[in-house]
């Protein structure tokens, strides 16, 4: 996931010492936070992407599986759509671990070379469980490329089993609204996230930036829970390392 830089104000010796000038002073440190977290979503999707794409990787031997042969006789499609999937991807990961990364994205979503992008694979093989996750790998390619309105418009359109991707993108969701500076929406999709899959990738990723969020939003008790929740559930977490300050700072407000 994405690291996180310390932030918090210092705590007074008493809560009746605060001032307006320190609350603000955390105010405006949260919301630096948050866009400093949300702007590398990105860096989430590099340091995970093996983990993704194991994932992607899982459900497509199942796709194939579960079809047989019979079934590549009976629906060539699904065969065609699964192998013009995995040139896309091919794509997508050299812009994760490659140079001209806006350029590759861009191949991965509209194709190149004579090969399919994720946005053929969506409109030629709809209904496939390829087109599907073309869908979710369009999304994260567009969170790459700063386009906020795309991603969120892709992924809202991706649905799967896999309880994994379907927090991630969730969690891009988020990270797309807080973008957009839509604040409500980012929360609303980050709870999404934590729902979608309790693990010690996400879980933790999307607490914490639902805290950050909930405090910044004046919803100081939910924050708390979210942070505690961190500190119960996952110690050994890169969340975990930091969530005393937030911990501090809010139970100093309240």
């Amino acid at each position: 996931m994405a690291t996180y830089k310390k932030r918090g104000a210092k705590k007074s010796v008493t809560k009746t010492e605060v001032s307006e000038n320190q609350i603000d002073s955390t105010t405006a440190e949260v919301f630096e936070t948050l866009d400093t977290t949300a702007s590398k979503a990105e860096e989430f999707v590099a340091k995970y992407q093996n983990l993704i794409l194991v994932s992607i990787g899982l459900i497509t031997i199942g796709v194939l599986g579960s079809l047989g042969y019979n079934s590549f006789v009976l629906e060539p499609t699904s065969k065609e759509a699964v192998g013009e999937l995995n040139q896309a991807q091919y794509y997508f990961n050299l812009a994760v671990n490659g140079q001209d990364t806006d350029s590759l994205y861009a191949r991965s979503i509209r194709g190149g070379e004579g090969k399919y992008g994720f946005d053929d694979i969506i409109e030629n093989y709809s209904g496939t469980d390829a087109a599907d996750l073309a869908t979710f790998s369009a999304g994260m390619a567009y969170v790459n490329i700063k386009d906020f309105n795309s991603a969120i418009d892709y992924l809202k359109d991706f649905s799967s089993d896999d309880v994994l991707l379907s927090a991630l993108a969730k969690g891009a969701i988020g990270d797309s609204y807080a973008q957009l500076n839509q604040s409500e929406e980012a929360l609303a999709y980050y709870i999404q996230a934590v729902d979608a899959s309790e693990n010690v990738y996400t879980t933790p990723r999307y607490l914490f930036k639902a805290g950050l969020l909930s405090s910044s939003l004046g919803k100081n008790n939910k924050a708390l829970a979210y942070f505690k929740r961190i500190k119960s559930d996952f110690p050994n977490s890169d969340e975990a390392s930091q969530i005393d300050i937030q911990i501090g700072r809010l139970e100093n407000i309240n």
